[in-house]
């Protein structure tokens, strides 16, 4: 029995199965198995080797933390770094990784000093939450802890670490982990809150005026640029800087703004939540790991300590909010709101001051390109319809809402889409629809708590949510976005008076006065059951971030316009045939066939006539459209009302006008009778 087993033993271990090339099995002894079936026999290999069965080598791993550890592996940027030889020809010095991320410490530690000490805490790469290790933090990379009188505090002496440009899967799950009030939703997006302010706080913002913003920045009445001095300014900074560095972990984001490589912003982002991160990641444009490796020092640092507040007793502070601007310091400080267009629009504002300097207009605007080259501009205020309008799917989207326009052609600032959601239907916006998936940020919406299916119409928190995606995520959009100089320049208003054609041609002039007055109209409450419309004023389409007047921003628009050959037009997608409540609103359908007739360049060669006090060239007839409706005055029984409504709506354009004719750039520039002479005339 014992011989018996052995011989077992020695004929059944160490053997593998041998099959014919049918499937049956070879046999190399003994007869067929049970029931007639073909007996698997096997053949001998090395005797001391184990019954095979395609088994791997066991990991190394001596616990389950070590386990997980093998499980991730980072994608490091490992490009050279530029050198050059004693014959100053281009060569590449390889450095040690160990090198390269102790150089980009450096940089980062060198944005977190602080004002009054030279250095902050070290910085040290990575989530402390994965760099335990015995009980102690086990430090990778880091830059020796050097210290002189000044520095020495208990801040310098703790270790910050640095989640530098994470990908969005890693940012999820910080989110997740760490962010109350972050889920994932049932189409893959990260829902999250923004806390106590759900939208812009434009009372809170803040310039540093210095001796060059005072002369070049617009100041006084009607400018969103508020006042405040160096001082207040750095009292700030150091309050935010102090903050983020008294966390364990902050988050670093290093991109770029506007697509066109010869004239793009290097912005540096510096944030305590998760959120405020991929945020940033969507919205400006991400780096390639080379460009990511020679990024170097930023043009531009955010300090995002908006979990902490201001203090209110500081000089030139109304509330515990504050967002404050230093334009020679190229640095932006942000505490009391967690309201992350907050970076977006800061960003903007930075590119309204710094891209005219180089003769590049920044504009507040949608932009698409036809598929031969057109490009178009949208300009409108909210209701208008520039999204709906701008969004076409016979042409590329360029972007949805910031823009440079330079000698080398139009060019989007971001990398990113900030779209609304409020009331969002996959019928009415399919790519928006689409677009909120994975990696996209959802702000402030109400989802189903089993489901995650998000409640697009549900209010509970905010009427302002959002959704924040890489401009990828539309099918659509021309990458780079680029394109060449722009042939239509498209005014959207909404007019709730009911006076304003469905579409006008206008001349350089005209252009240059509708673009300073950025006209639409709100309908506002009631009164005995009567509506009446508000009339809203917003220079350039975008007051609250431009940094210049207006002026200066129309006048190269003019310059561009009339250099490039392109063609201004005012679209009025609100009422016809009487005011709010009495009249109707323009069918989409009819403003749909008016933007068509732009693009393919038929509206040109119509036959125009001019309307009376705004003196407005009207087309007589467009394909697709009923020619009543083109001149507002056929739409209304009485005729009487409609002058009225007219000289109403004539007196606050002149009105809010005065703002912009008193002023004067410089000594002695002031706006040119030719422009003023462009607007309504009665």
């Amino acid at each position: 029995m014992e011989e018996k087993t052995k011989t077992t033993q020695e004929n059944g271990s160490s053997s593998n199965f041998s099959f014919t090339s049918n499937g049956a099995t070879a046999s190399s002894g003994a007869g067929g198995g049970r029931r007639g079936l073909p007996m698997i026999q096997t053949s001998h290999k090395d005797s001391e080797e184990v019954c095979h069965d395609d088994c791997a080598t066991p990991v190394k791993a001596q616990t389950i933390d070590e386990l997980h550890s093998l499980q991730k592996k980072r994608s490091t940027p490992n490009t050279p770094i530029r050198a050059t030889t004693s014959t100053d020809q281009p060569s590449f010095a390889i450095i040690s990784e160990e090198d390269r991320q102790k150089q980009q410490l450096q940089s980062i530690s060198a944005s977190l000093a602080s004002f009054s000490r030279e250095t902050g805490p070290k910085v040290v790469k990575g989530d402390p939450s994965t760099k335990i290790k015995d009980g102690h933090t086990h430090v990778d990379h880091h830059i020796p802890v050097t210290f002189d009188d000044a520095s020495i505090s208990d801040s310098s002496l703790k270790f910050t670490h640095i989640l530098h440009n994470l990908s969005p899967a890693e940012l999820y799950e910080q989110a997740i982990k760490y962010e109350k009030g972050s889920f994932v939703t049932a189409t893959g997006a990260l829902a999250t809150l923004s806390g106590a302010k759900t939208g812009r706080s434009p009372r809170d913002k803040r310039v540093v005026k210095d001796d060059t913003t005072e002369r070049e920045l617009w100041w006084g009445k009607g400018s969103p640029n508020i006042e405040m001095d160096e001082h207040t300014f750095l009292v700030n900074r150091e309050r935010a800087v102090d903050y983020l560095n008294s966390l364990e972990k902050v988050y670093v984001n290093d991109q770029f703004l506007n697509w066109d490589p010869e004239n793009r912003i290097k912005v540096r982002i510096v944030s305590a939540r998760a959120y405020h991160s991929l945020f940033m990641h969507n919205m400006c444009i991400r780096p390639t790991p080379k460009e990511l490796e020679e990024f170097g020092t930023p043009d531009f640092t955010i300090y995002n300590a908006g979990m902490f507040p201001c203090n209110r007793y500081t000089h030139y502070m109304t509330s515990s909010t504050s967002i404050d601007i230093n334009l020679a310091r190229k640095e932006m400080v942000i505490l009391g709101t967690q309201y992350a267009g907050e970076m977006k629009k800061g960003l903007f504002s930075v590119m309204h001051y710094l891209m005219p300097k180089r003769n590049i207009l920044s504009l507040h605007s949608g932009c698409n390109m036809g598929k031969n080259g057109d490009v178009a501009f949208f300009f409108g205020l909210s209701g208008t319809g520039k999204t709906t309008l701008s969004t076409d799917h016979n042409r590329y989207l360029i972007g949805d809402d910031e823009h440079c326009w330079s000698e080398n052609g139009v060019s989007n600032i971001e990398g990113g889409c900030y779209a609304k959601c409020v009331d969002l239907s996959r019928d009415k916006e399919p790519d928006i629809w689409n677009a909120i998936k994975f990696g996209t940020v959802l702000e402030n919406v109400v989802f189903d708590e089993h489901a995650r299916e998000v409640d697009y119409s549900d209010k509970s928190v905010t009427e302002n949510t959002r959704a924040a995606y890489p401009i990828e995520y539309i099918p659509n959009a021309k990458i780079p976005c680029v394109a060449p100089h722009a042939k239509n320049v498209i005014l959207l208003a909404c007019d709730a008076f009911g006076v304003l054609p469905p579409v006008s041609k206008l001349s350089l002039a005209q252009t240059m006065y509708h673009f300073i007055s950025g006209y639409t109209a709100l309908v506002a409450g009631t009164e005995d059951g009567i509506k009446e419309p508000q009339a809203t004023f917003s220079a350039c389409f975008g007051a609250a971030f431009i940094m210049m007047h207006p002026t200066k921003y129309a006048a190269m628009l003019a310059e561009k316009m009339q250099t490039h050959g392109a063609t201004g037009w005012l679209v009025n997608t609100g009422w016809s045939g009487g005011s709010y409540g009495l009249g109707n609103r323009i069918k989409l359908a009819y403003t749909r066939k008016i933007i068509d007739a732009i693009h393919s360049g038929s509206l040109l060669n119509a036959e125009y006539t001019k309307t009376e006090v705004f003196g407005l060239e009207i087309p007589k007839e467009i394909d697709g459209v009923p020619s009543e409706i083109l001149d507002p005055i056929n739409t209304w029984s009485d005729k009487n009302a409609h002058k009225d409504a007219l000289l109403k709506l004539a007196s606050l354009f002149k009105k809010n006008f005065d703002v912009f004719t008193a002023y004067k750039i410089g000594d002695d520039q002031k706006l040119t009778e030719e422009i003023v002479a462009a607007g309504p005339i009665f």
